[in-house]
């Protein structure tokens, strides 16, 4: 394994280089983009807070499970924040780190659905936590190949939003699909914009991201026009059910997709942008709703 270890390499200073708080948000909006498409209060709040952290701890699993698995492969080689470093260049420790997190995060889920009666669900969600096992698991892992950012995509499309919609007890409809589109585009845009730096060393491991196939400019311009797309399904549901409400928070979309269109997109940028076109929606929402005879 230390093959792979780049000249000058050292291990992090600690678990905090490698957890990278922000990044949790792509796991975190979609709970508060329930709420926010719902028009208002869910029938099962506490199940859908217990719920997104359930979430936030299968992508902390997936998280390990990708570093371990770049680091086997010859992938990400320059990532000095690796999960595998923190854990002294050992992937079979950041592995069982995060079967332990997958465990948690499923045990909370199915803890919230038993709670609930709603094992249903189950049918839905499994066969996406499948997907996601498969994106870095064995000696090609779905991530290595064409289908990595359409995993990504429907993991947190009908996935996560998806499963968290049903979870707060909210009916399927146009908001429900609007949503599941919403969050697979942001998730994909994320996934994209991480990709130009790594190319070379993604291209030398097999590895057949977007970015490998298509070049950094167009990858940039795919995932600008993927975060727009996540604009205009939130946006456009929120306007249809109450222009007063929605005008705010789409104005500010309109502003952050011209804004990010003249930036070099990286997924700090993309996460904050879209997280304060959610709050600000939400705020919105809640003043409008507050302000209503």
């Amino acid at each position: 394994m230390n093959g792979h270890r780049p000249v000058g390499a050292t291990v992090p200073t600690g678990w905090r280089d490698a957890l990278n708080p922000p990044v949790y948000l792509v796991s975190i909006l979609p709970g508060l983009g329930v709420p926010l498409l719902a028009g208002g209060p869910v029938v099962h709040a506490s199940g859908l807070v217990l719920a997104t952290v359930a979430v936030v701890l299968l992508q902390h699993a997936i998280n390990l499970f990708n570093d371990a698995a770049d680091w086997r492969l010859g992938a990400d080689v320059e990532k000095h924040d690796s999960w595998v470093r923190v854990h002294h260049e050992r992937p079979q420790i950041a592995v069982l780190h995060g079967a332990i997190s997958l465990l948690a995060g499923g045990l909370l889920g199915l803890g919230v659905l038993w709670q609930q009666g709603q094992w249903w669900i189950v049918a839905i969600a499994a066969p996406m936590l499948g997907l996601g096992y498969l994106y870095n698991a064995g000696s090609r892992p779905l991530s290595y190949t064409h289908l990595g950012e359409w995993v990504t995509g429907i993991c947190y499309g009908p996935g996560v939003f998806g499963c968290l919609w049903l979870v707060a007890g909210q009916p399927p409809g146009a908001a429900m699909l609007a949503g599941m589109i919403a969050f697979a585009a942001l998730a994909v845009a994320l996934l994209l914009s991480h990709q130009p730096p790594q190319i070379e060393t993604d291209r030398r491991a097999g590895k057949l991201s977007f970015a490998v196939r298509y070049g950094a400019t167009r990858t940039l311009s795919v995932a600008w026009w993927l975060f727009v797309l996540f604009l205009l399904a939130i946006g456009g549901t929120l306007l249809l059910a109450s222009p007063a409400a929605g005008i705010l928070p789409t104005g500010l979309g309109v502003l952050l997709g011209y804004r990010l269109r003249k930036t070099i997109l990286n997924p700090k940028r993309l996460l904050l942008s879209a997280s304060t076109f959610i709050l600000l929606g939400l705020l919105a929402a809640a003043v409008s709703s507050a302000t209503a005879p």
